[in-house]
């Protein structure tokens, strides 16, 4: 059937307005990405890296929080915390408390094994400190990692499995159960190959090298060998990811259900692993609703 011609230049006028589709974000971008100062900075060690940023949203508080830790492939070059900052924002603005950490990446004195590792205990460790005095709630607690941040929060989850003859064992801990991995490369031993593709990282420098009393180097450092341990992940991914692709996030829901963790994949249409962690882009009001879900905050 042939549309009246009015019809037809009406329409046409119509889609000449309407808005245009933001294209998927690249790594200029996401470098580009900026976001408000933090109400604080807060040092957990004496290296240049091993501090944090807190963002306190306006009100009397208790705020919920929500612990960022940037990607990066493990390295300085690829920026990482002031880029959160853009996230930080917007999450502050919703209400939530934000404790956004800085840690010494395989390229830093002291970074890698088991030094990065150490560096989030010790973060989380400063962050219970903080708590009281900025009227933080870490009965409601999620952390976000975006990439190679997402295996460090991942890892998080499982460190009450950490065995006791590891440096990084410890006997107590804060509880962070509610995970959301952005991209995450969590899964050391099984994407040890795509790891290598994507970031250009071998297993030693984020695992560490065998040693007669430590020959298996990913027993206290692969979040996949951490499980189960009671957490419940959020596995958020773009579908046009292709540093972290969709794959990655269903495998390591599988195994994580296998073992008896809750686990569930989210993916962001038309979304590139940047715009996973960019409030100005199309996918964030649905990566904002599940971090306020792992918050257990009320729908708006």
């Amino acid at each position: 059937m042939r549309l009246p011609h009015l019809l037809l230049s009406a329409l046409l006028g119509c889609a000449l307005h309407l808005p245009a589709t933001a294209a998927p974000m690249k790594l200029a971008d996401y470098l580009a990405l900026t976001g408000p100062q933090p109400s604080a900075t807060v040092r957990y060690g004496a290296a240049p890296s091993q501090y944090a940023e807190l963002f306190v949203p306006a009100g009397s508080g208790p705020f919920p929080v929500a612990v960022l830790v940037h990607g990066g492939c493990w390295t300085e070059e690829f920026g990482g915390i002031t880029q959160l900052r853009n996230m930080a924002g917007a999450l502050a603005a919703r209400g939530i408390a934000v404790w956004n950490v800085e840690y010494r990446r395989v390229d830093e004195d002291g970074g890698g094994y088991p030094g990065m590792y150490l560096d989030m205990h010790a973060a989380l460790d400063t962050l219970e400190q903080q708590a009281s005095r900025h009227k933080l709630d870490l009965t409601r607690i999620v952390a976000v990692g975006h990439s190679a941040g997402g295996q460090l929060v991942q890892w998080i989850a499982g460190r009450s499995r950490i065995p006791q003859d590891s440096p990084l064992y410890r006997s107590r801990m804060l509880k962070v159960e509610r995970i959301v991995s952005l991209g995450g490369l969590a899964d050391l031993r099984n994407e040890a190959a795509l790891i290598k593709t994507s970031c250009g990282r071998d297993s030693a420098q984020l695992a560490g090298t065998p040693t007669a009393s430590r020959p298996d180097v990913f027993a206290d450092t692969n979040a996949a060998e951490l499980i189960p341990n009671g957490s419940r992940t959020w596995l958020v991914t773009g579908a046009l990811d292709t540093i972290s692709p969709p794959r990655v996030a269903h495998d390591y829901a599988r195994r994580a259900q296998a073992a008896g963790d809750r686990a569930e994949v989210v993916i962001l249409p038309d979304a590139s692993h940047y715009d996973e962690v960019a409030a100005t882009s199309p996918a964030w009001p649905q990566v904002l609703n599940v971090i306020e879900r792992a918050l257990d905050l009320p729908a708006r």
